[in-house]
């Protein structure tokens, strides 16, 4: 059994609440406890660290405090937004004394440093272990090419993602071919989708989005994995807009990784919230004799 401090973050609780239950879901399959952080506060992504960088590290603090308070080593977070900032928060800390001390004047408590932040995803994937995953695994994805996502945040900056590659990372694609899929091999893997300017410089994201997913359908995907809340919501949301503006035709389903796990462990559509999403992968997987 793994028990870690569960940060489900605002998107979570909100706009992406397919991820947060596909995780719930698949790490109580996994024997993984999630144990979510009470009154838990937004950890500030993706404005406060360009208003004010002591709020930025100040939010994230308090979370990382609750969690020390809580008596457990890890804090984990599906949203590789929130993952960031958790961690940054935690490097700052840790490595500047001017700016702790700062920030233990602005919230009156103090860090001392005993958390470790981990994504969702290695506390599946590196402690829960993917020979323990291919025990568990009910349904293997045979048929499916599958292109993994990584976006800017599960790879960057180095200091916080310190575990894999940054250009050509590989982690998702090793939990694809581990539940029995095919991992496509494309350009755009770490490219970004334009992220949070979604909303104030659109035709921004719909070129950026637009290149990912052409990327993604040239290269023979049948669907995409992400492992953020806002890279699926550019990708997923604004595909209807891209193919019409750009003339393409894409189609391409987007699933969180949980849900592609879920997926393995014989779960259905309606448990893994499919019906959320503006592209509906039930087809596909239908025709791939996956459900």
């Amino acid at each position: 059994m793994i028990k870690v401090a569960y940060y489900p973050g605002c998107s979570l609780s909100s706009t992406a609440k397919e991820y947060d239950v596909s995780a719930r879901l698949v790490c109580e399959d996994l024997g993984i406890e999630l144990v979510e952080i009470a009154d838990w506060v937004c950890c500030g992504a993706t404005t406060a660290h360009i208003t004010s960088e002591l709020t930025a590290i100040a939010l994230p603090t308090k979370n990382l405090i609750k969690v020390e308070k809580m008596e457990l080593p890890i804090i984990t977070s599906p949203c590789s937004a929130c993952f960031s900032r958790l961690k940054l928060a935690d490097i700052y800390l840790k490595k500047d004394e001017e700016i702790k001390n700062s920030i233990t004047e602005l919230i009156g408590e103090e860090y001392k440093g005993g958390v470790e932040v981990l994504h969702l995803s290695r506390v599946i994937i590196e402690r829960y272990g993917l020979d323990n995953l291919k025990q568990k695994i009910k349904k293997e994805l045979k048929g499916l090419k599958i292109a993994c996502y990584y976006g800017c945040l599960l790879t960057r900056p180095k200091e916080v993602c310190d575990y894999d590659k940054i250009e050509d990372p590989e982690f998702l694609d090793n939990l694809v071919k581990t539940l029995g899929a095919e991992p496509i091999k494309w350009y755009y893997k770490t490219e970004c989708c334009g992220a949070a300017f979604s909303l104030t410089k659109k035709d921004i994201v719909l070129k950026l989005t637009g290149d990912v997913l052409k990327d993604a359908k040239d290269a023979g995907a049948d669907l995409v994995i992400v492992g953020c809340p806002l890279c699926h919501s550019n990708l997923d949301a604004r595909q209807p807009e891209i193919m019409k503006k750009y003339n393409l035709d894409l189609n391409i389903p987007i699933l969180y990784f949980t849900q592609l796990i879920g997926l393995s462990l014989g779960y259905n559509h309606l448990d893994l919230m499919f019906d959320k999403h503006f592209i509906n992968p039930k087809n596909i997987l239908v025709s791939k004799g996956i459900l």
